[in-house]
């Protein structure tokens, strides 16, 4: 039976989905993968402008408050702030009250039997607990209020071993870290991905001694390679992620590699090869955009794996300098601190473990969206 002509002309056209699409649908179904999405998201967040506005530099030292433990309190605590300056009441030989704390400031109301002396006042000047001691007096100059003002900070991680802020060097650490990975990993993608294609295409002899380079290369340990650039070149963040980019794509160039010598058979690189394309264009255009599946899931793999080397970096005081800061930097020092401030080891480590899950979560989730046996 023949169909009639405007009958198909009513038929809607069904609109397709790339590859990329039908990815980007799937990976949403991935309920850990777009949680690790909305953690690393909220964490570069966090790494770009916490430390701008964080109340405490992450550089600046409270010689007050070395090594206090996390708390929502404020410090310092009541408990230490009116003992002593009842003390301080008692060193001036003033009848007083109950004293009264509110906010950064104390109040109390003193008395004497004789006129009270305004010098008094110095006693709580040279208080390094106390500032700004002010006393208002009656018309007798027997009574009067006595108010002093006390700086009170507040240390949700708590402080490291010489009073810093510890939240806000582990927000600077989150940024340096991360930047290192992501630096790192894109320098390795580039490499590795040029190199890969390059060899697997061309094949033959030039392949086999480009891949040789690669195994010469793969020999060399990567600690002796990063002691040599920081003795030439001195300790800096892009002498970090150099050293790390430029020993991460080897793997990359190899995954490259192996995908370009099963793509260069296919039809479609046969014939752009008879339409007289040239070999940087079929690259360009055909040989690369075809890896991108596999090279974009071993990129969120790659990314936690340089983020652990800066760490082990900075562990053997080989990375970041004082005082910038990073999670392996952080750790380090927790770890020498973490008889007597365990905090210090705490924090970071949960920070850089959280950090490597929603990486490892988003990786997984891309290799399971991208994988054509699962379309």
């Amino acid at each position: 039976m023949a169909v009639q002509p405007d009958l198909i002309e009513d038929i809607p056209a069904v609109a397709g989905r790339s590859l990329w699409q039908d990815a980007w649908a799937r990976l949403r179904r991935n309920r850990a993968a777009v949680a690790s999405m909305i953690v690393l998201a909220a964490l570069c967040l966090v790494g770009i402008f916490g430390p701008m506005v964080w109340p405490h530099p992450y550089d600046q030292v409270y010689p007050k408050f070395v090594r206090v433990p996390a708390s929502l309190e404020a410090y310092p605590g009541t408990d230490s702030i009116l003992p002593g300056f009842e003390g301080l009441l008692q060193r001036a030989r003033l009848e007083h009250g109950e004293p009264v704390l509110e906010g950064g400031e104390v109040s109390v109301a003193v008395a004497a039997d004789e006129p009270i002396d305004p010098r008094i006042l110095r006693y709580f000047e040279r208080s390094d607990l106390f500032s700004n001691p002010r006393l208002e007096l009656a018309d007798d100059g027997l009574s009067g209020t006595l108010a002093v003002d006390v700086e009170r900070l507040y240390f949700y991680f708590g402080t490291d071993a010489i009073g810093r802020d510890l939240a806000a060097r582990i927000m600077i650490g989150v940024r340096i870290s991360l930047a290192i990975g992501i630096l790192a990993s894109i320098m390795a993608l580039v490499l590795g991905v040029t190199y890969g294609a390059v060899s697997g295409y061309l094949g033959g002899r030039v392949d086999n001694v480009m891949m040789r380079v690669v195994d010469i290369l793969y020999s060399l340990p990567f600690i002796f390679f990063v002691i040599l650039m920081v003795v030439f070149f001195g300790r800096s963040l892009i002498i970090i992620f150099i050293a790390i980019g430029a020993t991460e794509w080897l793997d990359m160039a190899r995954i490259v590699r192996g995908q370009t010598l099963s793509l260069k058979r296919q039809e479609f690189v046969q014939a752009a090869e008879a339409l007289g394309a040239t070999k940087t264009g079929i690259l360009v255009r055909h040989i690369v955009p075809n890896t991108l599946g596999p090279v974009v899931v071993f990129v969120t793999l790659l990314v936690p794996k340089a983020i652990l080397l800066e760490s082990l970096l900075s562990f053997l005081g080989l990375g970041v300098q004082d005082p910038l800061t990073s999670l392996g930097l952080l750790i380090s020092e927790g770890a020498a601190n973490m008889r007597g401030a365990l905090w210090l080891l705490i924090w970071p480590a949960l920070t850089l473990t959280l950090i490597l899950f929603a990486l490892n979560f988003l990786g997984d989730g891309l290799r399971d969206s991208l994988d054509p046996k699962d379309r």
